[in-house]
C-alpha cells in the first residue's frame, strides 16, 4: 500500500537519511526502532507528507503526493493520512468530542455528519462518558485516545505514529499499544509508529531498524511468525 525508494534527506549540511527503501501492506503494524539521530521521524513526516525529500519517493496507494498541488496535497493528506503524536495536540478550548470533529471539518462534512461518526469513536475507545469534557479535565491517558480518535475520523488509509506513549506512564502505554493491534485486527487499519518502547516494536508486525539515515534491519515479529 505504500511504497518509498532512495529517500534521501538533507538539512544544510547534515544528511539526514541516505536512501531510505521501504513498503508497508495495508493491515500492518510496522515499528520503525533506531538511536536518536537515525532519521526515523524524518522519514516518518516524508511518508506523512509533512516534508519532501530531496531525492526518491513515497507513493500511497499507487499516489505520488509530490506530484500535487498545495490544496491537492492538503487534501490528499486530510483524507488518507491520520497522526498521533507524543504529545496530544488537543485544542484546550475545545471538548473531546469537538477536537476530534475538527479534521472532519476541514475534510467538509457538516455537523450533522461527523459528530455521530465522532462520538462512536470515542466510545469505541471507552471514552463514552467523556465526550464533553475539555483535555484539562481528561487524564494523559485519555487524551491521547482522543487523539486515536482524531487521527480515525476520516478513516485514513494509514495512522502514522511518533512516539505515541512517550509520554505515557506504563499501564496507559500498554492501554495504547493493545488499542492499536485492536484497530488492527477490526478495522484492518495500518499504522507506522516511530517508538523507542521496546515492547510495541516487538508487537508490531515488522521491526524495521534505522541507523545513520538508512535501515539496515527490517525483521518479522514473533507475533507474527507464529501466524
Amino acid at each position: 500500500m505504500i511504497f518509498g525508494e532512495g529517500i534521501e534527506k538533507s538539512y544544510g549540511n547534515l544528511q539526514v537519511l541516505k536512501g531510505v527503501d521501504f513498503e508497508v501492506k495495508k493491515g500492518e503494524i510496522v515499528a520503525i526502532v533506531g538511536p536518536s539521530g537515525a532519521g526515523k521521524s524524518t522519514l516518518l513526516h516524508i511518508i506523512g507528507t509533512l516534508d519532501n525529500p530531496d531525492k526518491g519517493s513515497v507513493s500511497l496507494e499507487g499516489i505520488n503526493p509530490a506530484k500535487l498541488g498545495s490544496k491537492s496535497l492538503a487534501d490528499f493528506r486530510n483524507k488518507h493520512i491520520g497522526f498521533i503524536f507524543q504529545f496530544h495536540h488537543l485544542l484546550p478550548e475545545f471538548t473531546a468530542i469537538e477536537n476530534v470533529c475538527i479534521p472532519g471539518y476541514i475534510n467538509g462534512k457538516s455537523k450533522s455528519a461527523i459528530q455521530p461518526i465522532a462520538k462512536e469513536l470515542l466510545i469505541e475507545l471507552g471514552l463514552g462518558d467523556r465526550l464533553n469534557h475539555k483535555p484539562s479535565e481528561l487524564s494523559g491517558g485519555e487524551q491521547q485516545r482522543v487523539a486515536v480518535a482524531r487521527a480515525l475520523i476520516n478513516k485514513p488509509s494509514v495512522i502514522l505514529a511518533d512516539e505515541p506513549s512517550g509520554n505515557l506512564d506504563t499501564i496507559n502505554a500498554r492501554e495504547l499499544h493493545k488499542l492499536f493491534f485492536q484497530l488492527r485486527d477490526r478495522f484492518q487499519q495500518t499504522f507506522i509508529i516511530v517508538t523507542h518502547n521496546d515492547e510495541l516494536a516487538e508487537m508490531a508486525n515488522r521491526k524495521l531498524v534505522m541507523r545513520d539515515g538508512k535501515i539496515v534491519e527490517g525483521v518479522v515479529s514473533k507475533s507474527e511468525a507464529l501466524i
